[in-house]
């Protein structure tokens, strides 16, 4: 039995959500967390940063065409962005994995997405929102490394999945100070929600992982977790993302090199989209 596409109505018609059988994703989900997971963490980190090397390689680069063909309908996608880190052209496919807008999206609204993805996951944080990992009950207040109660309860949970195709810059959802930041190290095991049928954020429990609190103009706090995953060699963030900096909407504050989840607590619920829908960097939340 093949894995299903599922349409679902958003700004992208070609955009689809994956259906595996309920066996297959239990096989999966006990291979990425029973057999990978249960590595140690310094073996998981080593094979990842090997295999994110590989894209490194100038010989890479020539996957990139193949790669726009088969996951854009629009053959001129690349001209929207450039090459990172100053460089002229795209050298490596990891050069376009971290591509950068030539011009960010503009959009007046007070609060927008931070990411590009699938929403794969949006609840409140409340005291029944808990998960099981490695037989211990967390609160979705462990993947922001707080305790249960710091978080307001009414606040609004969301996981954000990036798929490989995906863009993999965050931007600040909000203007506002950061005002915690906090490294979390941990597992890198695999992200697709659709493993996860019971638990789309299951990996975020568990998975290495940077925080950054960003409180905005009115005070309220606004909780990101940016979670690795397996082949992620890095997880950086710009020198001048350090708490007391004042971050502007759509500042950039991390980004990923290959494979990726945000995960963020907000004070408001989205007003646009819902689970298993798409969303985009910029777009209003």
């Amino acid at each position: 039995m093949s894995a299903q596409a599922v349409a679902y109505r958003h700004s992208d018609p070609y955009f689809t959500v994956y259906r595996i059988p309920k066996w297959r994703a239990r096989l999966y989900k006990f291979l990425s967390a029973g057999v990978w997971g249960f590595l140690p963490g310094s073996w998981q980190r080593r094979f990842s940063a090997f295999y994110a090397n590989v894209y490194n390689q100038p010989f890479t680069k020539r996957l990139i065409k193949p790669y726009i063909h088969y996951y854009y309908r629009n053959a001129n996608y690349l001209d929207n962005f450039l090459p990172p880190e100053g460089k002229t052209n795209f050298n490596s496919f990891q050069d376009f994995f971290i591509r950068q807008f030539k011009e960010l999206p503009q959009n007046e609204s007070e609060w927008v997405w931070p990411c590009e993805g699938l929403l794969c996951d949006e609840r409140k944080m409340a005291a029944s929102a808990i998960s099981k990992v490695k037989q211990d009950t967390r609160h979705l207040h462990t993947i922001f490394g707080l305790d249960p109660g710091v978080i307001p309860e009414d606040y609004s949970f969301t996981n954000v999945f990036l798929h490989n195709k995906n863009y993999h810059r965050i931007h600040a959802p909000v203007n506002g100070i950061i005002t915690r930041i906090q490294h979390i190290p941990g597992d890198l095991v695999v992200l697709r929600p659709w493993i996860y049928k019971e638990d789309p954020s299951l990996p975020a429990f568990r998975n290495e992982r940077y925080n950054v609190d960003i409180t905005d103009e009115e005070g309220k706090v606004w909780y990101l977790s940016i979670v690795g995953g397996p082949a992620v060699g890095n997880i950086a963030l710009p020198e001048y993302i350090k708490e007391g900096y004042r971050v502007e909407k759509l500042e950039e504050i991390a980004l990923f090199y290959l494979g990726s989840t945000c995960c963020m607590a907000a004070p408001r619920a989205p007003r646009f989209h819902e689970c298993n829908s798409f969303v985009e960097v910029g777009a209003s939340y």
